[in-house]
């Protein structure tokens, strides 16, 4: 290894020296170039363009804040007339997204109102939610149960019935049996 102040380290520092001037020479001529075009001049273009990490932009800050102004700035056309300058559409950008917040907001709301009414006609479509007539249900739940009484002893009586008959129909057959 090197020691600090040997011909050795300072050729290293020097070479190292000269390729971070040839580097931020590229980027200083990209950022030109990109501006004269009109273009946009976003940090990752730049970068791109001059064959330079973004990390080497953002550890030069004079280089980034460069770059930054003139993203901000309008292009050299832009005067004329015809073009948009970077500020208006930063501002339209801003207003859309202020009405796109407000839209979902509305959807929001939209979709809980609509949750909410298609729950309560799921609830009262399948029985599910509290019966609008409670008062009428169990008067009718009462007559059910004297109706199921009353069937139940006429069922009891067919049942004694029935037993009667097939006693009957038992001796009878019992009789032919032995009459014959």
């Amino acid at each position: 290894m090197s020691k600090p102040g040997s011909p050795r380290t300072d050729a290293m520092v020097r070479g190292r020296q000269a390729d971070t001037e040839r580097r931020r020479t590229r980027v200083e001529q990209s950022l030109r170039d990109l501006q004269a075009g009109g273009q946009e001049v976003p940090v990752t273009a730049v970068a791109r363009r001059t064959g330079v990490d973004r990390t080497f932009l953002y550890r030069h800050r004079d280089l980034l804040t460069q770059i930054h102004t003139a993203e901000h700035s309008p292009a050299k056309d832009a005067g004329k007339g015809a073009g948009v300058s970077r500020a208006s559409l930063m501002a339209d950008l801003a207003a859309a997204n202020e009405r796109n917040a407000r839209l979902m907001g509305r959807i929001r709301m939209l979709e809980q109102r609509l949750s909410q009414v298609m729950g309560e006609q799921t609830w009262k479509e399948f029985g599910l939610g509290a019966p609008e007539g409670v008062d009428r249900l169990q008067q009718r739940i009462v007559q059910l149960e004297q109706e199921r009484g009353d069937l139940r002893l006429k069922l009891d009586e067919a049942v004694e019935d029935l037993e009667a008959a097939r006693s009957t129909n038992r001796e009878l057959t019992r009789a032919l049996n032995q009459a014959g």
